[in-house]
This record gives C-alpha cells, sequence and structure tokens, in this order.
C-alpha cells in the first residue's frame, strides 16, 4: 500500500476528491438500484452495486495509468484516436440498440463483458485534446480563417455532426467547451463569433431535414422541441413525468432528508441510478448533502484552475481546462436539471452515477489533468525549490487574475 501512495503523484485535493466522491456514491447507488430490481426486473441490488464498485475500481486504475504518462504525449496520441473516434461513431449511429428504454444511437455493447459503452463520451475527451493541440501550435502567430478550416474545424464539426443526431446536450456541451477552448488559446475572436453563427446554422439546417424526412431519426427533434417548449411553459404533461418526481423527492428531503435507502421516489423515477441519481440523493440525505456535493464539485473546479494556472506550457494549460471543465459542467447541468432550473437532457453525475462509459471518461480526464499537475511538481521538485515556498496560496493567485 505504501509502494501505491509513493507512486501517487499531481495534486493530493484532487485526488481525495474524486476518492471521496466514489465513496460517497455507493449508497446511493445501492438504494436507487432497487428501481431497476423490483421495478425493472434487472438483476439485484447487491449485483448492481458490486458491478458500480468495479466500474470505479476500473477508474481508478485509469487515472493512476494515464497520470503516470507524460501529457506531452497526449498530443500525438489525439491525433492517432480522432480516426478510431469518427469509426465508432459511424458505427454507434448506424447500430444504435435499445437499452433499458433508452435512445438507440448512443451505445455499443462491449462483448463478453455485458458493459454498455457511449462512445460519444470518449469522442469528447479525444476531440478537445486534440483541440488543445492544434490551439497551443498556433498559439501567438497570425492565423487566417482558412488556414484553420480543414486541421481545426472540419474535425470539430464532423464528430459534432455524428453525435448530434442521438445527443443533442452533449453535442452542445462540446460546441461550448471547444469555443472557450478557442477563446483562452487565442484564437481570434471574429473567427469564433463565425463559427458560433456556422454552428447555429448548421443545427437549423439539421432540424429541418429531419422535419422534411421524419423517417430518418424519429421523435428526436419532436424529443428535443417538447422539452424545451415545456420547460419553459411550464407545463404538466407526461414529458415531465421524471422531473416532477425530482421535483417531490427534493421537497420530501428537507434539510437532513429521509435517511440512507429510504426514498419514495427512487420507485418512480425511470433514470433514479443514473440522470436523477441528484434528486434521490437530496431526498435521502437532504440539503445538506445536496451542498456537500456541490461544494466538491465546486472545489474540483478550482482546482483543476490551479492546475491549469500552474502549467508549464499552453498545451498543459489548455488540455487541463478542456478536459476538466466539462466534468464540473456536466454535474451542475445534471443538478440543474433534477431542481428544474435547465430542460431534461440525460446527462449523468460524475463519479456517482452509475454507468461504466462516464465513470471511465471522467477518469480518463481526471487522469489526463493529474499527469499535467505531476509533471509540474516533479520540475519544482528537480528545481530545488521547496513545494512550500513555490506554492502561492490558491487565493491569491484568484486575486492577481481578477
Amino acid at each position: 500500500m505504501q509502494s501505491i501512495f509513493r507512486n501517487i503523484k499531481g495534486d493530493k485535493t484532487i485526488w481525495a476528491i474524486v476518492a471521496l466522491l466514489a465513496i460517497l456514491s455507493f449508497l446511493p447507488v445501492y438504494s436507487a438500484s432497487s428501481n431497476l430490481v423490483y421495478v425493472v426486473g434487472n438483476g439485484t441490488t447487491v449485483g448492481h452495486l458490486l458491478k458500480h464498485g468495479l466500474l470505479l475500481l476500473l477508474g481508478f486504475g485509469i487515472i493512476f495509468g494515464m497520470h503516470r504518462i507524460p501529457y506531452r504525449y497526449f498530443k500525438g496520441l489525439s491525433i492517432i484516436a480522432m480516426p478510431v473516434v469518427f469509426l465508432l461513431l459511424v458505427y454507434t449511429l448506424a447500430q444504435g440498440t435499445t437499452i433499458g428504454g433508452a435512445n438507440a444511437s448512443r451505445w455499443v455493447q462491449i462483448p463478453f463483458v455485458g458493459v454498455s459503452f457511449q462512445t460519444s463520451t470518449l469522442a469528447t475527451v479525444v476531440l478537445l485534446i486534440y483541440v488543445a493541440r492544434y490551439l497551443s501550435r498556433i498559439k501567438d502567430q497570425e492565423v487566417t480563417f482558412n488556414e484553420t478550416l480543414l486541421p481545426l474545424w472540419i474535425p470539430v464539426f464532423l464528430v459534432m455532426a455524428l453525435i448530434l443526431p442521438a445527443n443533442f446536450s452533449t453535442t452542445a456541451i462540446l460546441f461550448f467547451m471547444v469555443l472557450v477552448l478557442c477563446f483562452l488559446g487565442g484564437y481570434p475572436t471574429k473567427y469564433i463569433l463565425s463559427i458560433i453563427g456556422a454552428g447555429i446554422f448548421c443545427l437549423l439546417i439539421f432540424v429541418l431535414i429531419n422535419k422534411a424526412f421524419p423517417d430518418l431519426l424519429p421523435n428526436r427533434i419532436d424529443t428535443w422541441v417538447s422539452r424545451v417548449e415545456n420547460f419553459a411553459n411550464g407545463e404538466d404533461t407526461e414529458a415531465d413525468y421524471q422531473i416532477e418526481k425530482a421535483k417531490i423527492a427534493i421537497a420530501t428531503g428537507g434539510v437532513l432528508g429521509v435517511g440512507a435507502g429510504k426514498s419514495v421516489m427512487k420507485n418512480f423515477l425511470p433514470q433514479s441510478s443514473s440522470d436523477f441519481i441528484y434528486a434521490i440523493i437530496v431526498e435521502e440525505y437532504g440539503l445538506a448533502g445536496g451542498l456537500l456535493l456541490l461544494f466538491l464539485y465546486m472545489l474540483l473546479l478550482f482546482r483543476i484552475v490551479i492546475v491549469a494556472y500552474k502549467a508549464d506550457s499552453v498545451f498543459g494549460k489548455l488540455v487541463v481546462v478542456g478536459v476538466g471543465l466539462p466534468i464540473v459542467f456536466q454535474a451542475l447541468i445534471n443538478m440543474a436539471v433534477a431542481v428544474e432550473l435547465f430542460p431534461v437532457t440525460g446527462q449523468n453525475l460524475p463519479l456517482i452515477s452509475t454507468g461504466g462509459t462516464s465513470i471511465w471518461m471522467s477518469c480518463m480526464a481526471l487522469g489526463i489533468i493529474l499527469s499535467v499537475s505531476a509533471q509540474r511538481q516533479e520540475a519544482v521538485e528537480q528545481s530545488g525549490v521547496p513545494v512550500d515556498e513555490e506554492e502561492q496560496n490558491p487565493l491569491e493567485i484568484l486575486s492577481e487574475q481578477l
């Protein structure tokens, strides 16, 4: 055990947050999985708990392995992985199958393992690393839009075009994060505004084509429109069933909750162990439990900013922001959906919800962040400057930036 801890490098606070989130996930997953057992008739609660534990264990193995790889290697790996991502997305879109009543074109089944793999999450991580690599290359250079069209924007729009038909929310988050990276990477603002316009135009074309040929993607556009309209109008329709049950769960929780395993709404929420697990957590552990999770994700965001600030290269800074912010952003969206601050999106709560792909890709992203942090830590140790003297108070860093 001591040898393992000696080989753990990087930001210790991030390690602690990830471990704490993983530990805190077991009771909610065990409780919420009873819905899958007694309502859906899928497996046993202990079986779901053991599966979740195994997925987390493999996830920590991914973090450990990734954080031991010098982060500069991810530049080349992103180029190699892009064609693989394209092929996976095409295959997923072409053969989607219904899993638990959910959308068909998001997952592929891993043979002999019994775990579904959501290819869009892998594509998100790979694409953001690829964008960070390219932006680090052109940093402080005068570039034209035409020069960046083929190496940057065509891969971005191809990936998003393959994700969009089955998963609008993931596409929107990915597009937003690419724009954030471009802004932070010094990409000309006038070109960013042009890309925003092009993205909106492409989305409108996609909607019009789907309306003209509804058999291409049955019910997808109608689902998007109905979710937004119901959210905006506050209508109480069958489409709002999940959000209404989530609100009841949150209202029932009060300040301290009804107690571990005593949730009632977990039996009525179809996605109680994944998309709406935050509502079950608040019901069982109250406002205190909900705020604790929010605090942990905000602390994770804070440490991600610190790691990015201290990274010793432009690529290091951009890749930390690129792969780190979506984790926190996804968590905030999940929580916002549960309290009806945002339309239903189908985004999991990172490191808490069940689901192998979400856990593994979050762990891959965290491993990359820790790789950047570890490289910085090793550089400081080799320079002979004590870490305590080298590190600034995080509050001082933020005050300087402001």
